[in-house]
């Protein structure tokens, strides 16, 4: 009988046989999300009806013309801004339905974000910067100091670490952030124009490092003025005037 034969298999087992493979979980679920401030009697919208699902292991890219509402939307996103209307999954957990002190726990435990401008404590050496992640998550000092030396040593950073942000370069300053912002090993990344201060050659180091932290799982939504930034992503999203065009 070849092998290709579907003889003596069962209704059941031949629906077993041809039953698809499931796909990446979804990490996040927006619908009808919007944003807007208050003037008088009057309103300024700044995002309208984002409807959205990521899935865990995506890499996307959200771009558009300066205020069409992508930082502002990363921010929702990470949960720094809880003034909005729609409903927000993450994760199955329903953000808009959360207490602040329940979003801020989801945020640590699961996100890391780059910001643009670094956002690095001026006041505190790069170890200790790296340190401050794991300090909110309650990991033992013992741990954390195995936990930033790998660090430091995965990024190449080893001989900065008792430097203070201000001796640092523009390049060195964001890959502490984003070594800070990986540390504790976060599901997702947000990234807001992560290049944005950068050369060239400094902020292709960047991508690349996102393409790798991407390739080992991580989920990344970066926010993107830079087409050649944007390829890096598996689908780019766009938005115009506070709504999403595609």
């Amino acid at each position: 009988m070849p092998f290709w034969s579907t003889k003596g298999v069962t209704a059941d087992t031949a629906a077993e046989t041809e039953a698809p493979v499931a796909g990446p979980a979804q990490m996040i679920r927006l619908t009808d999300i919007e944003k807007f401030y208050q003037h008088g009697v009057g309103r300024t919208y700044v995002l309208r009806r984002i409807t959205l699902s990521v899935r865990e292991g995506e890499f996307v890219s959200i771009m558009g013309p300066s205020g069409a509402g992508k930082s502002t939307l990363l921010h929702i996103l990470g949960m720094h801004d809880s003034v909005w209307g729609g409903e927000y999954h993450f994760l199955d957990q329903p953000v808009h339905r959360l207490a602040k002190k329940e979003r801020a726990e989801l945020h640590k435990r699961h996100i890391g974000f780059v910001f643009q401008s670094y956002h690095l404590l001026d006041n505190l050496t790069v170890y200790e910067n790296l340190e401050i992640p794991l300090s909110y998550r309650n990991v033992k000092k013992s741990e954390r100091e195995s936990i930033v030396c790998d660090v430091l040593d995965r990024f190449q950073i080893v001989g900065k670490k008792d430097l203070y942000p201000s001796q640092l370069s523009g390049g060195q300053q964001q890959l502490v952030a984003v070594a800070r912002a990986v540390i504790a090993k976060p599901s997702l990344i947000l990234a807001d124009e992560p290049t944005g201060n950068l050369h060239s050659s400094q902020g292709e180091e960047i991508m690349e490092l996102f393409k790798k932290l991407n390739a080992d799982g991580t989920t990344i939504i970066q926010v993107t003025h830079s087409e050649r930034n944007a390829a890096y992503g598996h689908r780019i999203i766009q938005l115009r005037d506070g709504w999403l065009v595609n």
